[in-house]
């Protein structure tokens, strides 16, 4: 009887230890970032053909991303706006999903979705708005999966690229008109990613310049603990992208992208130049590095960490 006791005892702590095991396992499997997930967002996209705010294939783009977001139960909503470019008043639109946390202070992720516009040459732009729209998808999904101490909003922003040559004016439309709406209504995020050509096969992030250090040596820190120091590289250059407008408010902001990119703004920026394992590099890095910077936020009491 008593070896019966012992052996049931055995069997229970086997069990329980087995699901115990197979619970890790899910949660870890829920938070993992998905990069072939990614790439067929990506293929989805690029069979689209040329994206440029405005258009309609920018509209069908748009309607993706939402019915993407609206299958994982992911809360979304469409901010439409005109913006006055070289080629006339055009209709745009930013797509933000939003992720609530524990408390209302936001962390905002984003990238663009719009491609560049060219007149004579046909431009899909698998990397050069098609990584970051991929991985954004695939983030979103999986912050949905997993307990957040602050809000995130996750970002695609529009007309990102310049209608004819980058000026002011002409280029950063839909991150412009953001972070103005933002500053208007005293609702800036507490920091600001963006991610932009992150899905090129021989990938190597660089520092940007002007970027907050402290958010950037977070996410260098994530990548160095993962494996991945070789795809993020110590040095740096200046880029602007969507991170911008945030940082002339004050907002601390960074920016991931591989400028090293030959095919960029080419018809050459196609599917096959694009790694799903890339893809999945950068979206681990970032869900590594949340965490830390949820923390360093919180530990700043509203001032700079």
């Amino acid at each position: 009887m008593r070896w019966s006791r012992l052996a049931a005892l055995i069997l229970a702590l086997a069990v329980s230890t087995t699901l115990g095991g197979a619970v890790v396992q899910e949660t870890r499997a829920a938070s993992e970032f998905d990069g072939a997930a990614a790439l067929r967002h990506v293929e989805r996209l690029v069979a689209l053909g040329p994206r440029p705010a405005g258009s309609p294939a920018a509209a069908r783009a748009r309607r993706y991303i939402v019915d993407a977001l609206k299958s994982a139960a992911v809360s979304v909503r469409v901010e439409p706006f005109e913006a006055d470019t070289p080629h006339g008043r055009l209709a745009m639109a930013n797509i933000v999903a939003v992720l609530p946390g524990r408390r209302p202070d936001v962390i905002l992720i984003g990238g663009h979705y719009d491609t560049k516009w060219f007149r004579a040459l046909t431009f899909v732009g698998a990397n050069d708005g098609g990584s970051s729209t991929a991985l954004l998808i695939e983030l979103a999904r999986r912050l949905r999966e997993r307990p957040r101490e602050y809000t995130y909003w996750i970002v695609w922003f529009d007309g990102e690229e310049a209608r004819e040559t980058w000026t002011a004016t002409d280029s950063l439309y839909g991150s412009r008109r953001m972070a103005a709406e933002l500053a208007r209504t005293r609702k800036l995020p507490r920091a600001v990613i963006v991610a932009d050509m992150i899905g090129d096969r021989d990938l190597g992030i660089r520092r940007e310049a002007s970027s907050a250090g402290w958010l950037t040596d977070i996410i260098w820190a994530s990548a160095a603990r993962l494996g991945h120091a070789s795809h993020f590289l110590p040095d740096s250059l200046a880029v602007e992208d969507d991170h911008a407008p945030f940082m002339r408010l004050g907002v601390p902001a960074t920016l991931l992208i591989d400028f090293d990119y030959p095919p960029w703004h080419t018809p050459e920026d196609t599917l096959d130049k694009v790694s799903a394992r890339s893809l999945q590099t950068v979206g681990s890095v970032l869900l590594d590095a949340l965490p830390a910077i949820e923390t360093a936020l919180t530990r700043s009491r509203g001032g700079r960490p």
